[in-house]
């Protein structure tokens, strides 16, 4: 489907009278009509483009013309331009008196009795007539139409704390007959009381989180002193041990340079020496070679003796040489000095790490913020567990308390109880703007977000048909496409609910469930583990769907609800 749907599915020609069903698409009236008259009788209507099954015929609702009918429409709505700078008339932002005519002036009180706002001229015969003795005045509150009952068109006078909200007397006869009723001046004398407590406990707070941001900037300084102090001592220690190896390194360089000259020096002492030594040898030798030529007996035997006799008594020092000398151990000394300053360097190193990073600079303290589920306090959410839960209190151990967003409900859902209960009603409600609202579609958002944990509520839903899930929320917020509907694109998954069957839908995947009829379901979402399942809450939980995937962040529980039909958070 596009992002506005021009073409019926049926004749694939431009709408003409479009209507909607409960699952949400449109079709031509007369497409639709003839459609479902062929299938009368067997007794089971079908969606005839998500095949929805339905165990009686739906009425289709008329939503207007075509595209072109619903942007003349939205271009109707937009507020006629302000008036003149006149500071007595009522401006966009201000309340107008109900009774002027024409250009109305700005009201300066309402009449809850009349349920109207007066200026100042039209308010006089409040102050004047004694017919309007017992009227109770207020400044004006704007937005009078909240101070009616829905249902009886009566003033609120009194508050339900069985239902948690305000009635009409004639609401005491049969909807709330036999509840916890008091006057609504009694509650708000109540909760004005506890509203005061809350208010005195929130000024403590903001007294107790001025205090820590306080510590916190002092200790943010002195951890910036302490760290540039750190950086300073560990460079000069660091030059000191760098300067202290530099002189181990010329110390080295000395002391094997001056064994090195000293082993040189010896050796050519010997070497020459020896040199003279040879020569020597060498010359007597060509002496004796001579004389054993010579033929003169008598020179022989005189110059034998005296060579013999020089020769037995000259005695030859013995140079001997040392051949496993070497500089090795220097190396390996030097390679063992390296190799042990490594290792002392890192132990000391990881030392220093862990006591460094010990003890966090600061943290949050989880535990403070515990309390009752019953209590005023945000619920605690726990992590995700390993396996999904199985009974329903082991579901329970996980409950949030979520409440609708007025500012995302489409104009026409009605909500009450607390923001708990969402009702489409044939009568827009008088929301304010916001760029948040879906403008087309019956559909409402939480207030909460969820993500990094694991989540459990319940919903009731009653009528012809709702869906049930969540959304991104960056889920588009004009117009009837595919974008804009929760379960039909890459931002949202729902579980559609009708009074034969169920419909699970994310992106353009949809899947048919058959699954026991339950008003009540049970949503369970495990953010980190990218999954949401639903199931039909009872003695048992029976699991109707579960979606698995992955979410790229924080998800909105939303709703979507068809006429005659509404969707109520349970408070657990």
């Amino acid at each position: 489907m596009s992002s506005d749907q021009e073409d019926c599915h049926l004749c694939k020609e431009y709408l003409r009278d479009p209507v909607s069903i409960p699952c949400g698409h449109i079709f031509c009236s007369i497409c639709l009509k003839t459609y479902w008259d062929h299938a009368e009788h067997t007794g089971s209507y079908l969606c005839p483009q998500c095949k929805v099954t339905y165990n009686k015929r739906p009425t289709p609702r008329r939503i207007g013309g075509s595209r072109q009918s619903t942007i003349q429409r939205n271009a109707e709505s937009f507020p006629p331009p302000p008036p003149s700078p006149d500071y007595n008339y009522a401006g966009p932002q201000d309340v107008g008196c109900d009774i002027c005519v024409g250009k109305k002036h700005k009201a300066i009180k309402s009449c809850l009795m009349c349920l109207a706002s007066y200026c100042e001229k039209h308010l006089k015969p409040h102050y004047e007539s004694t017919t309007f003795k017992r009227h109770k005045l207020v400044d004006e509150i704007g937005h009078l139409d909240r101070q009616i009952c829905p249902q009886h068109q009566k003033g609120l006078e009194l508050f339900c704390r069985t239902d948690q909200m305000c009635i009409c007397v004639l609401c005491t006869v049969k909807e709330h007959k036999g509840h916890d009723m008091v006057s609504a001046e009694q509650e708000r004398s109540e909760e004005q009381q506890r509203l005061g407590a809350t208010q005195a406990e929130i000024q403590e707070k903001i007294h107790d989180r001025l205090k820590q941001m306080e510590e916190l900037k002092q200790a943010v300084d002195s951890l910036k002193r302490s760290a540039q102090q750190a950086l300073q001592d560990c460079e000069k220690m660091f030059g000191d041990m760098l300067r202290s190896i530099e002189r181990m390194h010329q110390e080295m360089t000395k002391l094997i340079s001056s064994n090195k000259r000293s082993a040189l020096t010896n050796a050519e002492g010997h070497m020459e020496r020896l040199s003279h030594e040879i020569a020597d040898l060498k010359r007597r030798d060509n002496e004796i070679t001579q004389l054993s030529r010579t033929e003169d007996h008598i020179h022989f035997i005189q110059s034998y003796h005296m060579l013999i006799a020089q020769t037995e008594n000259e005695e030859l020092p013995t140079v001997s040489v040392n051949p496993y000398f070497s500089f090795g151990p220097v190396t390996k000394a030097v390679s063992e000095m390296k190799q042990h300053l490594n290792e002392f360097s890192n132990d000391e190193l990881v030392k220093v790490a862990k006591a460094v990073n010990k003890i966090p600079f600061c943290q949050l303290d989880e535990s403070k913020k515990r309390r009752s589920a019953k209590s005023d306090e945000a619920p605690v959410y726990k992590s995700v567990p390993v396996h999904e839960p199985q009974s329903r209190d082991d579901f329970m151990k996980y409950a949030c308390q979520l409440t609708l967003d007025p500012n995302t409900a489409y104009r026409q859902l009605y909500l009450s109880r607390g923001n708990r209960k969402a009702t489409l009603k044939r009568d827009p409600q008088s929301y304010g703007d916001s760029a948040a609202r879906f403008d087309s579609l019956p559909q409402v958002l939480c207030n909460e977000a969820l993500s990094g944990g694991a989540y459990y509520w319940e919903v009731d839903w009653s009528g012809e048909g709702a869906s049930i899930g969540v959304t991104y929320k960056g889920i588009k917020r004009t117009g009837y496409g595919d974008s804009c509907r929760i379960g039909y694109n890459r931002k949202s998954w729902s579980l559609f609910c009708s009074d034969s069957s169920y419909s699970a839908r994310h992106n353009k995947d949809q899947v048919e469930v058959t699954a026991p009829y339950s008003s009540r379901i049970g949503v369970f979402l495990d953010h980190d583990g990218g999954t949401i399942s639903f199931y039909a809450v009872g003695d048992t939980m029976s699991l109707i769907h579960r979606f698995k995937g992955s979410f790229s962040e924080a998800v909105y529980p939303g709703f979507w609800v068809w006429y005659e039909s509404a969707i109520t958070m349970i408070q657990n």
